[in-house]
Formats: structure tokens, sequence, C-alpha cells
């Protein structure tokens, strides 16, 4: 164990703030996020290190996984060998680039930023506990958070080289070991296989393969949702560079968020005419109504909305340029209809307390659908309908998993011995 030594506090000073008081070596004053190329994941990270108040000291990497033609059909393997087998195929000059686009689906961003964690430095989990090791001294223990399939191997790897200098969590559920993590935050819908429902609907020959197999433990986080950047802050600084745009607008604003269809929740062009046909009948009920897409939104999607509904005056569709007006929205508007399929759309438009309904939740499967289920149960949520009055408002207590899981973030620490000065 290393010896605990406190400096002695600034002389002139009357009391003792909390660094002395606690130890310069139990205060986490940094923070490493680690992604993998992916928003919904890397905003999770971003916005747990942000409710813990390390915004301005945090560290991105990234877990480099090779992108583009027939590297999309390899994401199953680890990133490891993924690259391996890159490499091995470049040596023989086989066109490993060969573009294979994916089928009807455009790119539009549906982040909080220009881009992801693109470009940051490459996540190496030895180079990652040096630096945790070398400056613990000086800057005291390291808070490692990461998200995604692609981290946990990086991620698990630091805490298991700088043990005693590092605090990882890890977002999403990595599965299986949960013991190589200090803390794992999940939301409560990644258990459902172990519900009687759930176990009905598995043979019992592939039980054994169906994770998770085991309750939480003790280092385990459940939340609704998906952890996000949208905080009451967030929400407050984008009212006011959006007032200008968004204010002025006839009332009530009903803001439409069109994820794009899952492996658990499968839609296409039929769901999109069922939605343009379900808006049209709300329309006089809507002051304005403002449209967005995600960059997994399929281009026949999209088409089809833009089609049916551009020409309507009351209706703005974002073409995906210029500034993103989505955390705009979330402030402004009055009410939401948001597909099924994005779990990170649905937690961050809960957060406001505002009325939010579904379209699709009858498509989804599996854990996604109990998610639906869950959010309906909490009055969160309602099906869309095409029949609601948008006038009419209804309330909720707003999702907080960001805020909450930061707190057990803080009392897993407390529980070491250490804590956080933001």
């Amino acid at each position: 164990m290393r010896p605990i030594m406190l400096p002695e506090p600034p002389s002139g000073i009357s009391g003792s703030p909390e660094i002395f008081a606690r130890g310069v070596y139990s205060v986490i004053r940094r923070a490493v996020v680690i992604g993998n190329g992916f928003a919904g994941a890397e905003n999770q990270c971003i916005g747990l290190v942000r409710a813990l108040g390390l915004s301005a000291r945090q560290s991105l990497y990234h877990v480099n996984r090779p992108r583009g033609g027939i590297n999309e059909w390899l994401h199953w393997l680890p990133v490891s060998l993924h690259k391996k087998l890159e490499q091995f195929f470049r040596r023989i000059n086989c066109s490993w680039r060969l573009q294979i686009p994916a089928k009807g689906h455009k790119v539009m961003p549906f982040s909080f930023g220009k881009k992801g964690l693109s470009d940051i430095l490459e996540a190496d989990a030895n180079h990652i506990a040096n630096m945790a090791r070398e400056n613990f001294d000086k800057d005291g223990p390291l808070l490692v958070v990461a998200s995604g399939r692609d981290t946990i191997h990086v991620s698990s790897s630091i805490k298991r080289l700088a043990p005693e200098s590092v605090f990882v969590v890890q977002i999403q559920h990595p599965r299986s070991h949960l013991s190589r993590f200090d803390l794992v935050i999940t939301p409560r819908h990644d258990y459902y296989p172990l519900t009687p429902h759930a176990q009905e609907q598995i043979p019992w020959f592939l039980r054994r393969w169906i994770t998770p197999r085991e309750p939480p433990g003790r280092n385990v986080v459940l939340t609704v949702g998906a952890l996000h950047q949208a905080d009451s802050a967030a929400l407050r600084k984008a009212a006011s560079a959006w007032h200008d745009e968004l204010a002025s607008l006839p009332k009530p604003l009903l803001v439409v968020n069109i994820g794009g269809p899952s492996g658990n929740c499968r839609y296409g062009v039929d769901l999109a005419k069922q939605l343009a046909s379900m808006l049209q009948n709300v329309l006089s009920s809507c002051g304005s109504v403002r449209i967005s897409f995600s960059r997994r939104t399929p281009e026949k999607v999209s088409e089809m909305l833009v089609k049916e509904l551009s020409a309507n005056p009351k209706v703005y569709i974002w073409d995906g340029e210029g500034p993103n007006p989505h955390l705009g929205h979330l402030a402004w508007a009055d009410a939401f209809v948001i597909t099924a399929d994005s779990v990170s759309m649905l937690s961050e438009a809960c957060t406001t307390g505002k009325p939010v309904y579904v379209i699709g939740a009858e498509r989804c499967t599996w854990k996604f659908a109990d998610f639906q289920k869950s959010l309906q149960e909490r009055g969160a949520a309602r099906p869309f309908t095409g029949k609601e009055d948008m006038s009419e408002s209804w309330s909720y207590p707003p999702l907080m998993d960001t805020t909450e899981a930061a707190i057990q973030v803080k009392e897993a620490l407390s529980e070491r011995g250490w804590s956080i000065i933001a």
C-alpha cells in the first residue's frame, strides 16, 4: 500500500480545504474517457464526466477499429484480431478497402458536437496505466470512464495494470467478469434475460450462452435509460443559444426525432408512411413541427418524410447542414415524437419532463421492448397514435439517470477513501 503523506496547509489560511483534510493522494482531479467511435456510447462517458464536474480536466482516447468497405462486416471480431486481419490482407495486396456501401443509409450527424472522439489519441492500456502510476503522487488517482464493447479490453487492462492508481467505470454491460471493473453502469433492461418472461423465450440448451447470467452485484449501478450530456445547465445554455431561432415559433412546438432500424427494432418505409400520416393528423393542434434525422436513418425513410411533409408551412426539416439544433430542440420543444429504436434520444427527451410520444414501440423485441415498457410504466412516454391534441400537456418525474449515476460513482469512491474535487 502507498504511504499516505499529507502536505502542510498553506500558512495564513484559516481552516483546511478538503484537499488537505482528506489527503492529496485521495482526491481525483482528472479523468480519461475511452470511446469506441460511436456517438451514442461516447456521449454517455462524456455526460458522466460532466456530471462529476471533471469536463475541464478530461483526456479523450479512442479505440480505433478499421472502418469502411468489408471492415463493416467484421465488427464482431475483437479489435486486435480485426487489425491483424486487415494488415494481413494489405500485405497480400487484397482489395481490402473495396467499397461496400451500407444499403439505404446516409450520414446525417445527430451528436452534440461536429464529431465524436474521432482523431483523438489511440487508447493504449499500457500508456494510460503508466501515466496513472507516474502521476499519482502529483495528481492523485485517475478516473477512467469507458463505454462500448470495443473498449472493454482496454479499460479492464488499465485496472489490472494500475489497480492502486485508477478507478475504472465501464458503461454498458460487459457481459462477463464484472469484477474487472470498479463500477459498471448499465440499464436495467440489460438484465431482462434473467426475467421469467425472457427465460420462457430462450431454449434451454441456449440459456448458458445468454448474458448476463447473474443478478447485478455490488459494483453494478442500474439506470432506466442511457447516460447523456443534456443536463439542466446544457439545456439552459442551448435555450439561450437558440433563442432567436426557436423562441418566436408558434406554439406548441413539436419536435420529431427519427433514428434508424436495429436488429431488435426493425422498420422501414412502412413506418415512415405511418408516421407521416399520423403527423398530418396532429398538425392542426401544432403551432410548429421540427424534424431531425440521425446518422442511422435510412435514406428511403428520410426521403418519404421529406416528400410528405416538407411542403407544409408549419414543418421544418433539418437537412444536416449548419449547427446541430438537437440541444435547442430539447430546450424549446413542448412535446416530442421519437422512434422507438433510440434509447439515447428517448433518454434525453425524458430528462425534460415534457410529453414524449413513441412510434414503433410495438416493433421492438427482447430487452428493447422491456425498455419501452419501463418508460410507459413510469409515465415518461406514451405510444404515438396520431389522435393526440398537442396543445394538451402532461408531465412526469424527469429521468435523472446521469445525475444519479454520478452520485453512485462518488459513493463508491468514498468507500475506497477517494473523492472528487470539481
